[in-house]
């Protein structure tokens, strides 16, 4: 098919647009292929004695053009396969063959019109009004080329004029009705598809939206997975999803139900102890005293983690509740949604490392828990920051921000943290034992760094150990590594070349 009607992929009139024409133009290719049987069809009508103006010269001449313009064209729509030029270039060829046979005293008076016909197919009525008056431009000169034949090749226009105008006057009549009925048929086709594709839109939001809603419905139907009546009274448990509601006896003795028992090999080796502890009957009722439920939340290795709640559905909230309801929720998908906003949060947008919220976070547990013996505290700035933000734009000094980043994220990796933690200043918290190694190849990755719009990336450096400050705090070795660093731009700076003020 020449449209493109998979409305799947093309949402929108423009997406239909744009799959049209690489369609159109691919056919559009091929009839310009087929159009090189021309010659061969012409010369059996020479040979048949048909066309008497005519020789095989001719014939090969213009199959030769086409092919060229075949050729060309099959080039071009490689290069362009969305744009109209491959079409306007086939529609040209085209031309240029209709020209070729009317001035070689072919009939092809009604083959005029179909080029413009063709350039319908584009759905576009500013293509098929430029294809209109190329054609009709075309058409003329060959009319004029045959007037001039008739009248022997005459110069005196006198003599050309009144065979001239009659011939082009028909021809205009049929190319106005033509170019009025083609516009007709456009500016419909084009409404009609544009109301087509927004309907079909609105079709598809409200089948997403009421997909949506489905999903919603579903998923509140589903929210427990498991729904088990406990009746400490007459010690039995039943299953509130299943279709017979059937009592099942707890024995005495047993201290977990039927449906505990069921899941035990479908959680998580790590939790399975905390699980069984928590899922305990026997201790149920006295961990309820005061309290309408108690929940707890696991992995299970099939379904991620839910939630497993006893909710009190009898007896006084100061004494042992007699009955309760035991669910289990799946909440994985809740847990992925509060990891993805806690990395959001905890997270830098530009560089993607951690930002300083992370970092103080951190740091807080190094002053709960204490400073680990090989840990490596380095403070890094951006030198030149401004000025390349001055000079080149923030989208340059945005890549000199990511290049920084990268350069320190390369050389530590999985062993320590990078946090960005103002404009052009980094943290990193490594655990390692060689502190000058890694500050080494920092420099090296930033010497060999380049970007797209910021040919180089320099940092200033400052590093201090636990080691080899163990009564300093974490906020000291922070304070010790800044200092290093600024004596790190000083040196920078006295450089030549390195203009303090200019930032460069």
């Amino acid at each position: 098919m020449i449209f493109d009607l998979n409305l799947e992929e093309t949402l929108d009139y423009e997406g239909f647009q744009r799959n049209n024409r690489h369609k159109v133009n691919i056919s559009l290719n091929r009839v310009l292929w087929f159009s090189v049987l021309a010659g061969p069809a012409l010369a059996l009508g020479v040979y048949a004695g048909v066309f008497i103006y005519f020789n095989y010269n001719t014939c090969i001449l213009i199959s030769a053009i086409v092919l060229i313009l075949a050729i060309g064209n099959t080039l071009i729509l490689r290069k362009l396969p969305y744009s109209y030029i491959p079409g306007v270039c086939a529609f040209i060829g085209e031309e240029i063959l209709l020209y070729c046979m009317h001035v070689s005293h072919v009939p092809i008076r009604l083959t005029w019109t179909m080029v413009p016909l063709m350039s319908l197919l584009y759905c576009n009525t500013g293509i098929f009004i430029c294809v209109s008056l190329l054609n009709y431009i075309i058409m003329s000169l060959a009319v004029w080329r045959e007037a001039v034949y008739t009248v022997s090749s005459s110069t005196d226009l006198s003599k050309i004029l009144p065979v001239f105008i009659p011939i082009l006057s028909g021809c205009t009549i049929e190319a106005i009705l033509i170019f009025v009925a083609g516009l007709t048929l456009s500016r419909a086709t084009v409404n009609y598809y544009r109301k087509m594709m927004s309907q079909f839109a609105d079709v598809q939001y409200q089948k997403n939206k009421t997909d949506e809603q489905l999903h919603i419905l579903s998923s509140m139907a589903e929210i427990y997975d498991y729904v088990n009546l406990i009746d400490f009274a007459d010690s039995t448990e039943m299953s509130l999803r299943s279709a017979a509601l059937h009592k099942i006896k707890i024995k005495e003795g047993q201290d977990h139900t039927h449906l505990v028992q069921g899941l035990k090999d479908k959680i998580a080796a790590d939790m399975l102890a905390e699980f069984w502890e928590f899922t305990d009957i026997t201790t149920v009722p006295t961990r309820l005293i005061g309290k309408k439920t108690i929940s707890k939340e696991f992995v299970s290795n099939e379904k991620g983690w839910f939630r497993a709640q006893y909710i009190r559905i009898h007896g006084s909230i100061k004494d042992k509740p007699t009955m309760v309801i035991y669910t289990i929720q799946n909440i994985d998908a809740e847990k992925r949604r509060e990891e993805h906003l806690i990395r959001i949060s905890q997270t830098d947008e530009l560089t993607r490392l951690f930002n300083r919220h992370r970092y103080e976070e951190d740091i807080k547990e190094y002053k709960e828990k204490g400073i680990p013996e090989k840990l490596i505290l380095i403070s890094a700035d951006i030198n030149g920051l401004k000025a390349v933000n001055d000079s080149k734009g923030h989208a340059a000094g945005d890549e000199l921000i990511k290049g920084a980043a990268s350069c320190l994220l390369g050389v530590i990796g999985s062993s320590g943290m990078v946090y960005r933690t103002g404009g052009d200043e980094f943290i990193a918290l490594i655990s390692a034992d060689d502190h000058e190694t890694i500050i080494k190849k920092i420099r090296e990755n930033t010497a060999e760094w380049r970007g797209d719009l910021v040919n180089e990336v320099s940092m200033s450096l400052g590093c201090s150990t636990h080691k080899d400050n163990p009564d300093a705090s974490i906020e000291e070795l922070e304070k010790l590594a800044d200092a290093e660093m600024y004596k790190d731009k000083e040196r920078y700076y006295s450089q030549p070349g390195h203009n303090r003020r200019s930032g460069r």
